[in-house]
C-alpha cells in the first residue's frame, strides 16, 4: 500500500513540474510572436554574493522511510509532501501494520476448526485483545498527527461491504498481502460461481446436481493449490471446504465426542479424498453407481477406524445412539462421568422393560400405567446407585405389590447390573433362583426377581 501511495505522490509531483514548464515555455513563445521586450536583467556585481539552493529533482525513497515513524512523517514534509498525502501515507501505513497484527496475534473461535460449537472464552478473549490493539493504532495515529487526524482521513472512506473469509492465524495468517488478495479473490469467484449455478438451476425448476456442485468445489481447490503451499492449503480447507464443515456437524450432532485438534485433522486427512469421490458420483440411483458408492462408503468407514483408533471410534460409534448420549449427559450432570457406561445398560433395560409392559395383552390400561411407572421409578433408582448418589428415604408404607416378576438378561448385564436395575439386592435375587449359575448367565436366560423392600448395593 506505502508503495502505491508513494507512486501515486511521485507521479503528481512530476506533473505539477512539467505543467509549469510548459505555462513557461508558452508564455515566452506567446510574447516573442507579439513583439514584446522583456525588461533586461540587472547586472550583478562583482560584490554581490549569491546564495544558491540547489534541490535534487531525483532521491531515493529509502532516504525517506524510516522504522521511526516520527522520522519518518519529518522526511515527507522535508521533501515538501502536502499533509494530506502525509497523513494519507502514514494512516495506510499502520492500518496495514495493526491488520498484519491482527492476523497474526489473535486467537479467534474460527482457528478451532475442530470445535463444532465455538469456545465462549476464546471469543471474548479474542474481542478484548482486538480493542487493545485498535486503542493502540489509534494512539499512535493521533501522536503522529494530531487529535483530528480521523476526521481528516481518506483511506476510511467507504469500501465494498463484501466479506471475504478470515485469513488470519500462525499460519494463514502469516501469507503475504499478494497471497492473501488472490486467496479471497478465488473464494469469491467460488461464491459468485456457486450462487449463479443454484440459481439457474432454480429458475429451471431442478434441484442442483451434486456432482455439479461438487465439481465446482474441485475446481475451486485446485485454483487455490496454484497460489498456496500444502499447509496453508490444509489450513484453509480445514477451515472452510464442505467435507471439514460436514465432520463438524457430524460431530456437533454426537454431542460428547468432541474431538481435538490431532482427532480432527487424522479424520479429515484419512476421508478427505474418498468424500470428494463420493459427492462426484452425485444422486445416481442406477445398479453401477449404487455398488460404487457402498463400496465408498466402507472404505470411508474403515479409514475412519483406523484414524480415530479402536476406543475412540467405539465412543463414536455408540455416541449414535441416543439412549448412550442420554447417560454420558445423565453421568455428566451427576459429576461422575465414568458411570456412563452403567448407566446405558440401566437404560437399555428399562427400554426392554417398557416394551415389555407396553405389548402385554393381559394388562388393562390402568395396570399399565403402573407398571410403566414403578418401571420408571425402578430405572431412576438404579440410575441413583449408579451414578453414587443416595437414595431418598423410604415412605413408611407401600401398596403391595406382586410376588415376584421375570427378567431376560441382555448382552452386558451383569448380576450387579441387575440388581440395580431392580433395586433388589444381589442376595435376594440368588435366594430367588437357586437353581441359575449366575457365572454363566447368558443373553435371553430368564430370572425370578423378587419384590423387596430393601436397598439394593451401590454399583
Amino acid at each position: 500500500m506505502r508503495w502505491r501511495l508513494v507512486a501515486l505522490l511521485l507521479l503528481g509531483l512530476n506533473l505539477l513540474v512539467l505543467a509549469g514548464w510548459l505555462t513557461t515555455l508558452s508564455h515566452l513563445r506567446r510574447v516573442r510572436q507579439e513583439g514584446q521586450i522583456l525588461p533586461p536583467t540587472p547586472e550583478v556585481s562583482a560584490s554581490t554574493q549569491t546564495n544558491l539552493v540547489v534541490r535534487r529533482q531525483f532521491f531515493s525513497w529509502r532516504e525517506v522511510e524510516s522504522p521511526d515513524y516520527v522520522v519518518y512523517v519529518n522526511n515527507l514534509r522535508d521533501i515538501g509532501c502536502p499533509e494530506q498525502t502525509i497523513r494519507d501515507i502514514i494512516i495506510a501505513d499502520v492500518n496495514a501494520l495493526y491488520a498484519r497484527r491482527l492476523a497474526t496475534e489473535l486467537v479467534t473461535a474460527g482457528q478451532q476448526w475442530w470445535r463444532s460449537e465455538p469456545d465462549q472464552k476464546i471469543t471474548l478473549l479474542a474481542a478484548e485483545k482486538r480493542r487493545e490493539l485498535d486503542e493502540e493504532r489509534r494512539t499512535l495515529l493521533t501522536k503522529l498527527l494530531g487529535p483530528s487526524w480521523e476526521a481528516r482521513d481518506l483511506t476510511s472512506l467507504p469500501r465494498p461491504s463484501r466479506q471475504g473469509v478470515s485469513l488470519d492465524g500462525p499460519i494463514l495468517g502469516q501469507l503475504s498481502a499478494e497471497v492473501q488478495e488472490a486467496v479471497q479473490e478465488i473464494s469469491l469467484r467460488s461464491e459468485d460461481r456457486m450462487q449463479a449455478y443454484v440459481e439457474s438451476q432454480l429458475q429451471a425448476g431442478l434441484d442442483p446436481d451434486p456432482a455439479e456442485l461438487a465439481r465446482l468445489r474441485q475446481q475451486t481447490r485446485e485454483e487455490l493449490a496454484r497460489v498456496l503451499s500444502p499447509q496453508p492449503l490444509e489450513e484453509f480447507l480445514l477451515r472452510y471446504s464442505q467435507a471439514a464443515s460436514n465432520w463438524r456437524s457430524l460431530f456437533g450432532e454426537l454431542k460428547f465426542f468432541n474431538p481435538s485438534a490431532e482427532e480432527f485433522r487424522a479424520v479429515f486427512r484419512a476421508t478427505d479424498t474418498i468424500d470428494q469421490r463420493l459427492e462426484s458420483l452425485g444422486s445416481g440411483s442406477d445398479p453401477g453407481t449404487i455398488a460404487a458408492r457402498k463400496a465408498l462408503e466402507d472404505q470411508r468407514e474403515q479409514a475412519l477406524r483406523i484414524a480415530l483408533g479402536p476406543k475412540r471410534y467405539q465412543e463414536y460409534q455408540m455416541l449414535h445412539d441416543p439412549l448412550y448420549r442420554d447417560a454420558v449427559a445423565a453421568a455428566a450432570e451427576a459429576g461422575n462421568p465414568e458411570s456412563a457406561r452403567t448407566l446405558y445398560q440401566l437404560n437399555l433395560a428399562a427400554a426392554e422393560e417398557f416394551k415389555r409392559i407396553q405389548d402385554n395383552p393381559i394388562l388393562t390400561a390402568r395396570q399399565k400405567e403402573i407398571e410403566l411407572r414403578q418401571a420408571a421409578l425402578d430405572q431412576l433408582r438404579a440410575e441413583t446407585l449408579a451414578t453414587g448418589q443416595d437414595l431418598p428415604p423410604e415412605p413408611p408404607s407401600s401398596p403391595p405389590m406382586p410376588p415376584r416378576r421375570t427378567y431376560t438378561v441382555r448382552t452386558g448385564d451383569t448380576l450387579s447390573v441387575m440388581s440395580m436395575i431392580h433395586g433388589v439386592p444381589i442376595n435376594a435375587i440368588k435366594a430367588a433362583n437357586p437353581n441359575v449359575d449366575f457365572s454363566r448367565l447368558r443373553p435371553g436366560d430368564v430370572i425370578n426377581v423378587p419384590r423387596t423392600m430393601q436397598t439394593a448395593p451401590g454399583p
